[in-house]
């Protein structure tokens, strides 16, 4: 099922460019979000946004770098840009990146965790040994995201760095994961949980909203390797239809929208605004205010 809804979000984004513009006239809110939100977004945010509000939720899901390079080389536009770290938006803010943002609301966290295929040959292996030492064993089928395009890829080898030392394991990130684009574990992100729950991986990285939202098997790494993703949202400056985008993130942020992302296994935060608080529209900046 799962696979079908992330082809289905594909699809939608491949009617790109031409049906972008139409927001503003047919009620639609272009939302570009974070792959590892596919299963929160498209589910249950989305239908529920639209049952409140009665605007129409187009989700676009992939990796937030590659979200970001596509809106500043304008191969997409959107109204809201839901990131999985604040460094996205930096690299979209200001004349020299284009103008795109000129704030961001930093709104949840979700630790980065090893997910497991529980049908593996190796699962077994990964309760009578370190995660570590798993990662390397020959044959393993291992999935991550690509550290150019996505966060969640750059904290994958950054992590997987740090547990070198920790352990003392110099060649650990060649045996685990081999280059940093290892074509043969290097997937869009909005397709891995597809791969693992079908067999086609032993394990990969994914957050934690991803393997409590789809009770998938994980293993969360030691405290001294801790990597998250810090979710933050904004209205694109040019979004066709910033009314609608304004009430998408008032939904998002309000009582509901969080105790939905809370059920989804999204840690809820107090809400901070980076950037021109003075360009936040009123009722976002109403909305942020009763969440803090």
């Amino acid at each position: 099922m799962l696979r079908k809804l992330v082809a289905s979000v594909v699809v939608v984004a491949a009617g790109m460019p031409a049906a972008q513009g139409a927001s503003a006239e047919d009620g639609t809110v272009n939302v570009l979000y974070a792959g590892s939100l596919v299963n929160l977004m498209e589910r249950s945010v989305g239908p529920a946004f639209g049952k409140e509000t009665g605007l129409h939720f187009q989700g676009y899901a992939a990796g937030s770098n590659k979200i970001a390079n596509e809106i500043k080389g304008k191969l997409r536009r959107g109204d809201v840009f839901i990131s999985a770290s604040p460094k996205v938006n930096t690299s979209l803010m200001g004349a020299a990146n284009g103008d795109h943002v000129t704030w961001y609301v930093n709104f949840a966290e979700s630790p980065l965790m090893i997910g497991l295929n529980p049908q593996s040959r190796f699962a077994a292996q990964f309760k009578s040994k370190r995660w570590d030492q798993v990662l390397q064993e020959p044959g393993i089928r291992i999935g991550r995201t690509d550290p150019k395009l996505d966060p969640k890829g750059a904290f994958t080898v950054d992590m997987m760095n740090k547990a070198a030392e920790l352990y003392h394991e110099p060649d650990l990130v060649q045996k685990a994961l081999g280059a940093p684009d290892n074509p043969e574990q290097v997937l869009p992100e909005e397709t891995l949980v597809g791969r693992l729950q079908s067999g086609q991986l032993d394990a990969g990285f994914f957050y934690s909203t991803e393997t409590s939202d789809l009770k998938i098997p994980a293993i969360q790494p030691a405290p001294e390797l801790k990597a998250k993703a810090s979710y933050t949202l904004t209205i694109l400056n040019d979004a066709p239809n910033a009314n609608g985008a304004a009430r998408f993130v008032d939904f998002l942020m309000s009582a509901k929208g969080r105790a939905l992302l809370k059920q989804h296994g999204v840690d809820v935060v107090k809400p901070t605004v980076v950037g021109n608080v003075q360009s936040i529209p009123p009722s976002v900046q109403a909305v942020v205010d009763a969440a803090q």
